[in-house]
């Protein structure tokens, strides 16, 4: 058998002729972790696992929304961000998942703030009677007008992104035509804007989160309720009222917020994914599914035997609009006490209204 030797003269290989052998490996090593996304630096990422909570019922179409919304996190952040969602108040009453993001009982909150009157004046205006004319639309509108708002108003949280239901209105044991049949009347308004409407018709305001609202209305406690269309049905309220006025008198914001100290503690790459879920387009993605629930709750209603839905004349609605215009001067007040131009911020939600094609 004939062995080659390398001739001594020849010696070691020379560096750069490694060098050359090398250099092509590290490049297709390179461009393999390219195509595979960013495992490598993704592997470098302690796993985070979000507790999302949800006040509404587990069946609720706003649940299924923010799965979808978690499980692209989750896909986007290469697995090392994952969430639980609690629904059904599960962690915690409606009325404190403000709190419960602050406080870090959950990491991300379902909020509607006009459960606790008074301490988001801004975000309040939203509320006001006759502005929205849609909630899909409408949630991207809210969005991005509140951006401009959150870090002051909501500084205890980091603010991901807000929306709004498909249009309320009133639901009954007896028909409300006029803003003078509201004196008298006890009303769950859906939020603090609204109720200021109720108590300067000279109806009283009934306090209750959306679960304990058909309780509420069986005992007596509450003669009407403000409500979208859809979660009539789903809360049972359809089983305690009988008349629906067909009108788009209010929408309620919400917003989705996240616990700060679970947020600074992420790597940059996990921060950016989660930015990249807080935009107006996710807050229209989610919000939509509910809209069109909402939306299709109308239908439904008509169809049950022992309810009228009625609408309002040209002369009945005109003089719903100049019963609400005390409402957005009592607005502006609360508005000024904390240092904000109430003027400023109405024209600039009804603009984003215009431009996202969500105006009444």
């Amino acid at each position: 058998m004939q062995t080659t030797h390398r001739p001594r003269h020849l010696g070691k290989p020379r560096p750069q002729r490694v060098a050359r052998r090398i250099q092509p490996l590290a490049l297709l090593a390179a461009c393999a972790a390219l195509v595979a996304g960013t495992p490598a630096v993704q592997a470098q990422d302690k796993p985070v696992q979000l507790k999302l909570s949800s006040w509404v019922p587990a069946q609720h179409p706003l649940n299924p929304a923010l799965q979808a919304w978690a499980d692209d996190i989750k896909k986007e952040s290469g697995g090392t961000i994952t969430a639980i969602l609690f629904p059904s108040e599960q962690l915690g009453k409606a009325f404190d998942h403000y709190d419960m993001a602050r406080d870090g009982i959950a990491d991300f909150s379902y909020v509607n703030p006009g459960y606790q009157p008074g301490r988001f004046p801004v975000m309040a205006g939203a509320s006001l009677p006759f502005l929205f004319a849609n909630g899909k639309e409408g949630s991207a509108a809210i969005d991005a007008w509140y951006r401009n708002y959150a870090a002051k108003e909501m500084k205890d949280v980091k603010y991901c992104f807000a929306f709004v239901h498909d249009p309320g209105t009133f639901h009954s044991r007896k028909k409300i035509t006029v803003p003078t049949d509201v004196k008298g009347m006890k009303v769950r308004p859906a939020t603090s804007t609204v109720g200021q409407l109720i108590t300067s018709l000279g109806g009283t305001n009934v306090q209750a989160s959306a679960p304990e609202s058909r309780d509420m209305l069986e005992r007596g406690v509450a003669d009407a309720i403000t409500f979208p269309w859809g979660s009539i049905g789903l809360f049972g309220i359809d089983k305690v009222v009988k008349y629906h006025m067909d009108a788009p008198l209010y929408v309620t914001p919400f917003v989705w917020v996240m616990n700060k100290g679970k947020y600074d503690a992420m790597s940059t790459a996990q921060k950016k994914v989660i930015d990249d879920h807080c935009t107006s387009e996710w807050a229209q993605k989610v919000a939509g599914p509910w809209a069109d629930f909402e939306f299709a709750g109308h239908a439904k209603m008509a169809a049950l035997p022992g309810h009228e839905i009625y609408k309002l004349t040209p002369e009945q609605l005109d003089a719903w609009r100049k019963a609400a215009a005390p409402s957005e001067a009592q607005w502006a007040e609360s508005v000024k006490k904390v240092g904000e131009d109430p003027k400023a911020i109405m024209d600039a939600l009804k603009a984003s209204l215009v431009k996202y094609k969500s105006a009444l």
